[in-house]
């Protein structure tokens, strides 16, 4: 059974985070909560924890994973920004928005798309994530919660506990998330190109 952490939502218990960083830093799979539901966490290096959670999704090697980091400058550190880019990005994080970016040499190729050599970047607006990237000081390789068969992330952490407490090696609760996925936006062409409509707000998106 897995370790199962009630951390506060708005004020993470430091010692708490540091259980979370540890999991990972040993190549462990998280549950953790954000901004859009409850999402499967590992090392950005680890791949076999990446293919744990691609068994627990249920998909294959061409899923398109998500860097879940700290700030704009981690960004690009991870993926080729321009000038434009920095200002969608800068109003736009942290929030519930996943951005599709060129990534630079520092992605290892698995988690790059295969033909299109592109990274999900993200900075979810939640204290806990927020907190346990800054002792991880990396970003967190991610996916959301979201089970086959479904369309939205899993967003109650008792529930989530009892379909994967055997699958993963840490749930940490910090109460109900928003059951919304990340609005997804494409900024690898001149103009954003919106791919998912999610939480984040689509009005500033060009139809």
């Amino acid at each position: 059974m897995s370790r199962y952490l009630e951390i506060h939502a708005t004020h993470p218990q430091l010692r708490l985070i540091r259980q979370a960083a540890e999991v990972l830093h040993a190549g462990g799979v998280i549950v953790y909560p954000t901004d859009s539901g409850y999402a499967l966490g590992c090392h950005i290096g680890d791949k076999e924890s990446l293919d744990r959670i691609r068994r627990i999704r249920q998909v294959d090697k061409n899923h398109n994973f998500t860097l879940i980091c700290r700030d704009l400058s981690e960004i690009a550190v991870y993926s080729k920004v321009s000038n434009s880019h920095y200002r969608i990005l800068k109003a736009h994080t942290p929030g519930a928005y996943t951005f599709i970016l060129k990534a630079t040499r520092e992605v290892p190729k698995r988690l790059q798309h295969p033909k299109r050599r592109t990274i999900g970047i993200r900075v979810p607006d939640h204290p806990v994530t927020r907190e346990t990237l800054d002792v991880l000081d990396q970003p967190l390789m991610s996916t959301s919660l979201i089970l086959p068969g479904q369309d939205a992330p899993l967003a109650d952490p008792a529930e989530i506990r009892e379909l994967l407490g055997h699958q993963v090696d840490m749930v940490i609760d910090s109460g109900l998330c928003a059951p919304l996925p990340t609005t997804v936006v494409d900024l690898t062409a001149d103009y954003p190109a919106l791919i998912r409509v999610g939480g984040g707000d689509i009005s500033w998106i060009n139809p």
